[in-house]
């Protein structure tokens, strides 16, 4: 893709803290990841989701527009992932939440996050393979490629050298409102805020993105979504394609 690496949230990420929120059950499963770290970097910070509240946190972050949606008392520093202003062993762990994908060199930026952690790295992020095969894709082919953005799980622990993958499983009620985490509530995906804080959404071609939309909801009112994928609503968790790598420091 063509957009900018810090510059994507730009122009639709303004509302984004008030419908990705931290989800407690996938920031349990992060924060144990990070161990005994006393101290970490938040590369891709955003709004400040999914950092823990007893350590020190730094975060990083490139979009001004993201960073002035996070609390007064938790600043970030405007930085790139491939560029993070901290010294080498400097935090006892790095992370990096849903946000490889939008990077412009993302080996590099694993390989900054090894540089400046003492102890390991946690990437959360989606697996592609996953995320073509769920019904959205049905109403939005347009995602398919958007979807290509991300590395494959196996890929980010290659880069890292020896790392574990597991799968984060999804609440079905969860409270980060993202594309994968709406497969059993299809009715939030017709509402324009929750679209503009997915970035495949906000990146997609306008008539495309209103195009899956009006289908989306004539079938909802037909009853032909619940009639295909009834028990989706149901689930209490499933597999939304979360998976969670935790490496070793360089």
């Amino acid at each position: 893709m063509s957009d900018a690496p810090g510059q994507r949230y730009e122009a639709f990420g303004a509302g984004y803290a008030r419908t990705r929120q931290t989800e407690p059950g996938i920031a349990a499963h992060l924060w144990r990841a990070l161990g005994a770290a006393r101290s970490v970097v938040n590369v891709g910070a955003g709004s400040g989701s999914y950092e823990p509240p007893d350590i020190e946190v730094i975060a990083v972050e490139p979009s001004r527009t993201m960073a002035d949606q996070r609390p007064a008392d938790r600043p970030a520093l405007i930085a790139p992932a491939e560029d993070l202003p901290l010294g080498d062993s400097s935090v006892d762990a790095a992370m990096a939440v849903i946000t490889i994908h939008h990077w412009t060199d993302q080996p590099r930026g694993v390989a900054e996050m090894q540089r400046v952690a003492r102890d390991r790295v946690v990437v959360l992020t989606l697996d592609p393979l996953n995320m073509e095969d769920a019904w959205t894709r049905e109403y939005w082919p347009a995602l398919i490629e958007l979807d290509r953005e991300f590395p494959s799980p196996a890929t980010i622990a290659g880069w890292m050298g020896d790392a574990e993958i597991s799968t984060v499983p999804v609440p079905g009620d969860c409270a980060d409102l993202f594309i994968e985490t709406l497969r059993g509530r299809p009715e939030l995906l017709l509402d324009p805020e929750v679209r503009a804080n997915c970035s495949g959404f906000a990146r997609m071609d306008p008539t495309l993105e209103e195009e899956g939309a009006r289908r989306l909801a004539d079938d909802l009112e037909s009853g032909a979504w619940d009639r295909a994928r009834a028990p989706a609503r149901e689930a209490t968790e499933y597999d939304g394609g979360l998976r969670l790598i935790v490496g070793p420091a360089g």
